[in-house]
């Protein structure tokens, strides 16, 4: 009987090498995300203070500003020791995340905003999650065939000035 050894943790793990132009996609992910946080706090304040009001100035915009600002495509779905599969994060915190999914139920309270800032919200949220699990699920085609760039794009059209 011949008795074969799985390889262990520090075995099959390679170290992480960086794709072709992915500091440059990082670095306009954040840019992109620091443009949308600003304008996610130069929304008019509610008419009389309320805690949805304080989330949209405060917790929002930071979420957004620390999802796209820590996007790691290092953090991607892998294989663990055990053969079991890990869900990456794309370098996004759960809270983060958190923060951000909520953002359909929270926006029924802000009535003081148009429906235009509810949808350019949305899609901010949408497209900085969305970003997060594109890196997550497979890095390579986000960098390498510019859909990061794409969602930069669409993010920065949401959250343009006017």
């Amino acid at each position: 009987m011949t008795i074969a050894y799985l390889p262990g943790p520090s075995d099959d793990v390679s170290p992480y090498e960086p794709w072709a132009g992915e500091p440059e996609v990082l670095a306009e992910a954040a840019g992109a995300g620091r443009r949308a946080a600003a304008w996610i706090r130069s929304l008019p304040a509610p008419p009389s203070p309320s805690p949805v009001g304080t989330w949209l100035a405060g917790a929002l915009p930071d979420a957004v500003e620390s999802a796209m600002g820590s996007l790691d495509p290092a953090a991607c779905d892998r294989m663990g020791p055990d053969g079991r599969l890990i869900e990456g994060n794309g370098g996004v915190a759960s809270g983060t995340m958190s923060t951000l999914a909520i953002v359909p139920c929270v926006l029924s309270d802000a009535n003081w905003l148009i429906p235009d800032d509810h949808i350019r919200l949305l899609a901010a949220a949408s497209v900085t999650t969305g970003i997060a699990r594109l890196l997550a699920d497979d890095p390579g085609t986000a960098i390498l065939h510019g859909l990061v760039a794409r969602m930069c794009a669409t993010l920065d059209h949401a959250t343009r000035t006017d």
